[in-house]
């Protein structure tokens, strides 16, 4: 149902080809822009994939821009940080988020709650309900959604709940009484998108593959870039333009079209294809999620999607943004500029920027204020002959290819292990290979505070009993010498969390010591490769202990 006072006057025209009916507007007087300031738009998700990227295109554009998170803090390292306005607000808080929208002319909303639990189609339900009562009230002049292209054809409760509730929230912003564009999109071929991760990896993994039905639909992928030039062209659609828009490339081809496509720019031989017809979307979900990147949680929806044919109907969009002169991107120049900027390590946002579905979002538990319980922690120091500014390259490069400086195979079965229970395995990397960021994903811990050159402190993703944190400091001691702290934390959920941290007790010597002592040595061997001294320091070394 519609929220109370939301639904619209008017009717809506032959799916796709028609515009609906201008909503009728909030009492109240829009506000009153001078003719030299700036529009202002508030960006939704910009800790996400697309909001990441969409922010500095706004501002390149010549927008003021507003963000709203959860954890205001993750967009602090961004490199537009000092140049937008940052809001704490999540989008299911009435309060919260109708402060946001308050002086706001366009608002962007790219947030969904897949992967939060069985009624996130209420989760997103009810956001969507509250975002567009807030903004109505706010006075803004716009909402635009990106949301997902779905079959025509097939009735809605045979679509993937995924689809499902991207539908119904696009028509519940749509019924906001706001004037709103809904951008639908299918595949988006980008660095670091979950879509391109995904044909990424099964195309390079898998010589040959065994494909389920689903690599036989058709589809219309578009380009990240021409997704973000839609996006900011939205801000200026005209008052009386309410309705959906499909958005895709020029091409028009199967899932299997592109994995075929990737290994001709890759320069990979033809891959061998085994079609596999009893293998269920849910299956493969599974399956993606053992051999790419992409956790089983985010794989299977985008497997769901595919079970039918997302072609655009219609390209109206173009009357309002007009193309550029060369047109939007193929396939082929899309994944050509998608591999250039991985091989670069230009990739500005990946699928896993935003948090992992199901993740713990939990800060550390700080001293003197901790008071929920056993926390465990497992503590080491060790003095390095190297200055703190060698110390923290070594530190900031953990993970990734770079590995965790101690028992590979340890690591690599913690990841199996957790990628077989469906969590994210150590198979995510870094967005960067020398540099992090709060909010990066790093395998399968996320990056919750790093201040170089002294502290980073990450937060686990993995599937646990508990909540855990991995935290590594570089200091100096009383005379001047430079030592190395480390800290692993666990705070247990329930029986099963303090047998786990019990059961996996003996083997911390191996991984976390081991880790301490290879930093150590891996800092010291850099300086003396460079043939520089270091500092002379004594430290020492604690064993396991208990706190609260």
């Amino acid at each position: 149902m519609p929220p109370k006072g939301a639904h619209l006057a008017g009717f809506v025209l032959p799916a796709h080809h028609g515009l609906m009916a201008v909503p009728e507007r909030s009492p109240e007087p829009h506000r009153e822009r001078g003719a030299q300031e700036p529009r202002r738009c508030l960006v939704t998700g910009a800790t996400g994939y697309i909001g990441g990227r969409l922010v500095p295109e706004l501002l390149a554009a010549g927008y003021q821009v507003r963000c709203v998170a959860r954890s205001p803090e993750k967009l602090r390292d961004h490199p537009w940080a000092g140049r937008v306005e940052t809001v704490r607000g999540d989008v299911t808080d009435e309060e919260s988020i109708g402060a946001a929208l308050e002086g706001v002319d366009v608002a962007y909303y790219l947030v969904h709650a897949l992967g939060t639990g069985a009624g996130f189609e209420e989760t997103d339900r009810r956001a969507a309900r509250i975002f567009g009562e807030r903004a109505r009230a706010a006075g803004v002049h716009r909402i635009v959604y990106l949301g997902g292209l779905t079959p025509g054809g097939v009735p809605e409760r045979e679509l993937s709940p995924h689809l499902r509730s991207r539908a119904e929230v696009g028509r519940v912003l749509l019924d906001s009484g706001v004037p709103t564009a809904v951008l639908r999109a299918g595949v988006i071929v980008g660095s670091g998108s979950a879509s391109f991760e995904m044909l990424r990896y099964l195309t390079e993994r898998l010589p040959v593959m065994v494909t389920p039905r689903w690599v036989h639909t058709r589809t219309q992928p578009i380009a990240v870039r021409d997704v973000l030039r839609l996006l900011v062209g939205c801000a200026t659609l005209p008052d009386d333009v309410h309705r959906t828009f499909d958005i895709g490339g020029p091409d028009v081809l199967t899932y299997l079209d592109m994995m075929r496509r990737y290994a001709e720019v890759t320069g990979l031989r033809r891959r061998l294809v085994v079609p596999v017809p009893v293998l269920t979307p849910r299956l493969s979900g599974l399956w993606v999620g053992l051999v790419t990147p992409v956790p089983g949680a985010i794989a299977r929806p985008l497997v769901e999607s595919l079970r039918h044919e997302v072609v655009c109907a219609e390209r109206d969009i173009v009357r309002y943004v007009p193309d550029p002169s060369g047109g939007p991107l193929g396939v082929d120049r899309a994944l050509e500029l998608a591999l250039r900027r991985v091989r670069d390590a230009k990739v500005a946002t990946r699928w896993s920027s935003a948090a992992t579905p199901g993740a713990a979002g939990d800060p550390l538990p700080t001293d003197p204020d901790w008071a929920g319980g056993s926390l465990y922690q497992d503590r080491r120091a060790r003095a390095v002959d190297a200055s703190p500014e060698d110390v923290w390259r070594v530190v900031e490069g953990i993970g990734g290819e770079n590995g965790w400086y101690s028992m590979p195979l340890a690591w690599a079965l913690r990841g199996w292990i957790d990628t077989l229970v469906g969590g994210v395995g150590l198979r995510r990397g870094r967005r960067d290979a020398a540099r992090l960021r709060v909010g990066d994903s790093l395998d399968f811990w996320r990056v919750e505070e790093v201040l170089p050159p002294r502290l980073l402190r990450l937060r686990a993703e993995m599937r646990l009993p508990g909540l855990a944190w991995l935290e590594m400091t570089v200091d100096r001691d009383a005379r001047g010498g430079t030592v190395y702290r480390q800290r692993a934390l666990f705070h247990p959920r329930g029986l099963a969390g303090h047998l786990y941290w019990w059961s996996v007790a003996p083997f911390h010597a191996l991984v976390f010591g081991g880790m301490a002592r290879n930093i150590a040595a891996r800092a010291e061997k850099d300086v003396a490769g460079r043939g520089t001294g270091g500092t002379d320091a004594a430290g020492t070394s604690t064993s396991a202990s208990r706190s609260w």
